[in-house]
């Protein structure tokens, strides 16, 4: 390793693999993080990957080999189904990887992923942006013992995304979220959805209770009318309401302190910033620091877990209604 003295000059080389719209948004975002230097670009449609190339100024590989050889990080936004080949020639390479989520098709492949992470000290990290919303850093500071969580994130009809099941899309995001907030393994799953405009679950309600007694009833959709993404949940004496759209949260208590109880709103103090990058400069500090991401294999796997056990409640319940459904494919598509 370096000392410290030129590593806070150093910039790390990185390359996007994958330019669809959600890695270009990568590639754009990284230009912006200080210690980052973006190499390039890399997709399986070389034209896609010299028009984002050529927008941006950067150099667009002609193949993955080319790409891993110049870079000691990847960002990979492909699609699910890809992901643990594509991060295995990473580590051959010796380059640390950044995988959006889900982490990859089957439990299986991450933990063989998460193991030789481990065996090679290669740092793995998971796409959960959601984890670095402002919004949601001021909330999970102050949260401790939340009992119960109502989250909505509804979407829009969009083509995008139609080979996936909205589990693995949209609700990953939320039952991490939880995941994270609740120190306490899974005690039950319970969950409906329905295939709507595709064949795949277009919305799905599910209720997760925990050993500690937590409950959180998550619901995702992209079927709906208007675009609403909600995560309320209460601790004693407390509310509090995660905005992510506009990056911030409230909390709500119950003051006794005079002759009768007031109700306090207290907006909490959350540093303004954009997700997607904090989360890219998160990484490029691990590969520099070598610390474990805060949201690596083990985490990105823990949400692929929950989300297996939501689809087979909502496969068991469509069976028992006689409402067939599509196998899932646990791909997370384009982004």
């Amino acid at each position: 390793m370096h000392d410290s003295s030129m590593d806070s000059e150093e910039r790390i080389p990185i390359a996007v693999i994958g330019v669809g719209e959600h890695g270009k948004n990568h590639a754009r975002a990284l230009r912006q993080v200080a210690g980052a230097e973006l190499a390039g670009v890399f997709d399986v449609r070389a034209e896609r990957a010299c028009e984002v190339a050529n927008e941006l100024g950067i150099k667009a590989f002609a193949s993955l080999e080319e790409a891993l050889a110049a870079v000691r990080a990847v960002t990979v936004v492909i699609p699910t189904s890809q992901h643990a080949e594509l991060a295995q020639r990473a580590f051959d390479a010796g380059v640390d990887v950044l995988l959006e989520k889900p982490i990859s098709r089957t439990l299986d492949e991450a933990d063989a992923l998460i193991q030789r992470a481990e065996a090679e000290k290669r740092i793995l990290q998971v796409g959960h942006v959601e984890r670095f919303n402002p919004g949601v850093v001021a909330a999970r500071a102050i949260t401790h013992n939340p009992m119960f969580f109502e989250v909505h994130r509804l979407g829009v009809f969009s083509p995008r995304s139609l080979d996936v099941d909205v589990v693995f899309d949209l609700m990953i995001h939320d039952l991490d979220l939880v995941l994270w907030m609740v120190n306490s393994p899974v005690k039950e799953v319970r969950a409906v959805g329905l295939a709507v405009l595709s064949d795949k679950v277009d919305i799905a309600n599910a209720r997760v209770e925990f050993e500690n007694g937590t409950v959180a009833n998550l619901t995702a959709s992209r079927v709906s009318t208007e675009k609403v993404r909600k995560f309320r949940y209460f601790q004693p004496n407390e509310y509090v309401s995660i905005d992510f759209a506009r990056r911030d949260a409230l909390a709500i208590r119950v003051h006794r302190d005079g002759p009768s109880p007031k109700i306090g709103f207290q907006k909490l103090e959350a540093a303004p910033g954009e997700p997607l990058r904090a989360e890219l400069e998160a990484f490029i500090e691990s590969v520099r620091t070598r610390r474990p991401p805060l949201v690596g294999g083990g985490e990105g796997r823990a949400a692929l877990a929950l989300a297996f056990r939501v689809m087979e409640c909502i496969e068991q319940h469509a069976a028992s209604v006689n409402l067939p459904l599509a196998r899932p494919a646990g791909s997370s598509g384009e982004m």
